[in-house]
Parts: structure tokens; C-alpha cells; sequence
């Protein structure tokens, strides 16, 4: 498996999985829109997406998007997306997009990541917690619709 980091280059490899991710999130399919939102998102510098491979095949890939912790000042990594294609489970994908995304944010000096996950996403929340995730209790979180 090698990880890389994603470019615009890498756009028709990364949109199929994030359309998946998005489908595994109960949203309907749009292959042209994943493609151009994430366009958008690597061509203005808003995220990081490292894409993992398997012989040349897409096999997963994880998204970051930066954001700051005021208390401690220094910069935070929102595990925003992580999928692996269906194929390509239960072979070290995940964990392996998860130290990489690890690794990224030793190498930018960045506090930590947080992710949230769906609460019926027990695999995934296995998969965190064995390495060394730890579920936050002490916060709640909120969200409010701009609608």
C-alpha cells in the first residue's frame, strides 16, 4: 500500500471514494460535484487529502481541514472524511490513512485531530479506539442550521 499526499492531479481517483463516503452517509450519489467540490478544496488550500493506493488502485482516502485551538494556540486537524472502498476493508487501509494523518500533524506541529463519527459506526469507532483515540466526554457538541 502507499499513501500519498492528493493533488488536483489525483481528482478522477479520490471524487469516486468521496461520492462513496458520501453515499455511505445517505446521500444520493454525484460523482460531478464530489469531483468539484474537492477541486475546489485542494485548489484554494483548504484541505489535505491523502489517497491510499493497493497496485495502483484507489483503495480509501482521508480528509483534514485545518482549524486553531485558541487555548493552547496552536493549530488542530479536523479528520474530516475517511473511507475505504468496500474491496479493499479488514487490509490496513484505515489504519494506515489514520497514522498518515498522524504523521501530518507532528510534521505541521499541530496539537492533535479530532474527528466525530456516527454513533451506530461501531467498526470505525473500534478502529479509533485501538489507536489510541480517545472518545471526548468532557464536551458537548452543537450544531446550528444556516437555513
Amino acid at each position: 500500500m502507499e499513501i500519498i499526499r492528493a493533488t488536483l492531479e489525483h481528482l478522477d481517483a479520490v471524487a469516486p471514494l468521496f461520492d462513496g463516503y458520501r453515499q455511505f452517509y445517505q446521500q444520493p450519489s454525484d460523482l460531478a460535484a464530489a469531483r468539484s467540490f474537492l477541486a475546489a478544496r485542494l485548489s484554494q488550500g483548504e484541505s489535505v487529502i491523502f489517497l491510499a493506493e493497493i497496485h495502483g488502485r484507489a483503495a480509501g482516502f482521508t480528509q483534514l481541514y485545518p482549524s486553531w485551538s485558541s487555548v493552547s494556540m496552536r493549530r488542530l486537524w479536523v479528520l474530516n472524511d475517511l473511507f475505504v472502498h468496500p474491496d479493499f476493508r479488514q487490509r490496513g487501509v484505515g489504519e494506515g490513512l489514520l497514522e498518515r494523518a498522524r504523521q501530518h500533524a507532528i510534521e505541521t506541529d499541530a496539537k492533535g485531530l479530532m474527528l466525530e463519527t456516527a454513533v451506530d459506526n461501531l467498526s470505525a469507532q473500534r478502529l479509533y479506539e485501538r489507536l489510541g483515540w480517545v472518545r471526548e466526554v468532557e464536551f458537548y457538541t452543537y450544531t446550528l442550521s444556516a437555513k
